[in-house]
């Protein structure tokens, strides 16, 4: 019996014990978070998946892992032998997870679940799953904690405030957005339980997710205060200062479910149910008024500051990766160099930056055959060397104070086959199609994804995730509420039109499964084209200048656009990186920026 097959039997052996017939596991913290710390990774603990998408529910006889296309691949290595079942999200006729538990869970049964980490909206859906059936929810359940007898305690790191000359507008300035927003949603009380919203609204960061600069923490945005609810030790003089001049009164952080019970039941409160826990929710005795929190439309659309300082990051950063792309291409076949080495080398060339704070998210090396698995990240086990005749694939990013990056390059080592190159070829186009889109105001990332998804789809293949995603001024990497993707996953909260100021990735890729994978990412920021008669046209600035590896392209695969804008794009690319590179590192930037 593997060790995540004894677990699921602890875990099951307490379920009998208490009458319950379904534990769901999400894959989240007290807050909604995408990235969660040490203290919250149960699901890693339990069934020995790392990925960072999924939930689990266990029965009885059976336990079933829900995650998307990404993580198909990793799920069904990292599970092996643990008895769970892989549950393909959004293929065919796979149920949801509140489907499947609703229909293995007998009448008069009962499903326990932790409510601090388990969504509103999801807590709501269980509630209307189950009504019919008489089944009992029971909330106030963290078993994953009596099994679990080890468990690292939650974060203790230090806050930090974000300036204004990094955040480009003040805390009490953006409480009064809020504010407006409250009143125009009839709410006198506005809670707030996501840690990316938190952090833009005070200009406080921390460290106590990984990779995100975030801290722990809830807010209760009143109309002339707010309470904030943290553990005071991590607030320096500085935060103190802000917050008491902007009125924010600081709790301790656990109190916020004791304080909830307290708010008058006259008040009307405003609350996102995709981003609050369903205890919290639980808890309050007043009206509510379910809406997405206002920070998320406000964070989304960057300011001039915040975009002036995006495009110094993103040089940057497009410095210390083309050095490493170098590095990798002139020394895999003279040195031994393998995955997990090559992400330490590119996280020392970003450290060499100034504003660096960490990696923005996990590095993701993924060579040969790994890459097939899109969200692979090396670990000492599974590490390998890089070698001739195949492709290694990055995803990785940067945190500075001027911003955070997200981008892919898949690397050519040596000569690739005919198959390789024409797909490289393939990708590079779609993510051109959509860099150099045109399009009318109104355009949701619905309505634009086809543009990339037409080169892969007319080989009928596909990729089985979005083509891109909004993302954060350190804050989260995939930020809502914008992103492309052909069908509408309501969690991904993609729902919205493109504005001027968004952010987003452009990352199409092709993956072989036990083959290989590929991978080309550029950050865009959205901006104001002609306006004339037919409406407000839009289109997208390339925010990062790393040379797309020319090994991997088939020049006779490409018409005279997608030929221009590589070329365009590859002069841009020597033209700003040229003064930052050494001589051998020039010569061969020189070569790999070529016209074709």
């Amino acid at each position: 019996m593997t060790q995540a097959a004894e677990r699921i039997a602890q875990l099951r052996q307490i379920m009998a014990e208490r009458g319950i017939d379904a534990y769901v596991i999400p894959m989240a913290d007290f807050h909604q978070s995408e990235y969660v710390g040490e203290h919250f990774k149960a699901i890693r603990f339990v069934t020995g998946f790392t990925g960072s998408y999924a939930t689990v529910a266990v029965t009885g006889d059976r336990a079933g892992l829900w995650t998307d296309g990404r993580y198909f691949t990793q799920v069904m290595t990292e599970c092996a032998g643990s008895g769970v079942e892989l549950m393909k999200m959004f293929v065919d006729d796979t149920p949801g997870t509140v489907e499947w538990v609703a229909q293995q869970v007998p009448d008069g049964g009962k499903v326990a679940f932790d409510g601090r980490v388990l969504s509103m909206g999801d807590g709501q859906a269980y509630e209307e799953a189950l009504r019919g059936k008489a089944v009992e929810i029971d909330y106030e359940q963290a078993l994953i904690s009596e099994i679990w007898k080890d468990r690292p305690g939650l974060s203790e790191e230090s806050a930090w405030y974000l300036e204004e000359k990094y955040s480009g507008e003040s805390t009490a300035g953006k409480l009064n957005r809020v504010r407006e927003e409250m009143k125009k949603a009839g709410a006198n009380v506005h809670l707030i339980a996501s840690l990316d919203d938190v952090a833009w609204l005070l200009n406080m960061r921390g460290n106590d997710i990984d990779f995100f600069p975030l801290v722990l923490s809830y807010v209760i945005v009143r109309e002339d205060s707010a309470d904030l609810y943290v553990d005071e030790k991590k607030l320096n003089g500085e935060l103190r200062k802000m917050l008491a001049g902007n009125n924010v009164n600081v709790h301790p952080y656990n109190e916020i479910y004791e304080d909830a019970k307290k708010i008058d039941a006259s008040s009307v409160a405003l609350i996102d149910p995709m981003k609050m826990n369903y205890a919290l929710y639980r808890n309050l005795p007043c009206k509510v008024v379910e809406g997405a929190n206002p920070t998320i439309l406000m964070k989304a659309i960057k300011n001039d500051v915040e975009i002036k300082n995006i495009k110094n990051a993103e040089l940057k950063d497009s410095v210390a990766l083309t050095k490493f792309i170098y590095w990798v291409k002139t020394n895999y076949d003279k040195m031994k160099i393998t995955e997990l080495s090559a992400s330490e080398k590119l996280t020392e060339l970003r450290s060499e930056q100034d504003g660096y704070i960490r990696d923005s998210f996990e590095p993701l090396h993924a060579f040969g055959a790994h890459a097939a698995m899109m969200h692979y990240s090396p670990t000492p086990e599974s590490d390998v060397v890089l070698e001739g005749g195949q492709m290694l694939l990055s995803d990785t990013g940067g945190g500075y104070l001027e911003g955070s990056t997200d981008i892919t390059r898949t690397t050519i080592l040596g000569s690739i086959s005919k198959q390789m190159k024409r797909y490289y070829t393939a990708v590079y186009r779609s993510m051109q199609h959509l860099s150099a889109a045109n399009f009318l105001y109104g355009n949701h990332g619905w309505s634009l994804d086809v543009l990339a998804r037409q080169p892969i789809w007319e080989m009928n293949l596909d990729f089985q995730c979005g083509t891109g995603h909004s993302f954060g001024y350190l804050g989260s990497i995939h930020e809502p509420p914008t992103g492309f993707r052909w069908y509408i996953v309501p969690s991904k909260n993609e729902h919205h039109r493109f504005e001027a100021g968004m952010v987003v990735t452009d990352e199409p890729g092709i993956y072989e499964e036990g083959e290989f994978g590929i991978r080309i990412e550029n950050n865009l920021l959205t901006v104001e084209g002609e306006k004339n008669k037919y409406g407000q046209f839009m289109h997208f600035e390339t925010l990062n200048f790393v040379p797309i590896d020319l090994d991997g392209i088939d020049p006779e695969e490409l018409n005279r656009a997608e030929k221009e804008w590589l070329n365009s794009y590859h002069r841009e690319c020597y033209e700003k990186l040229a003064p930052y590179m050494n001589e051998a590192e020039l010569a061969w930037l020189k070569e790999y920026t070529r016209a074709i």
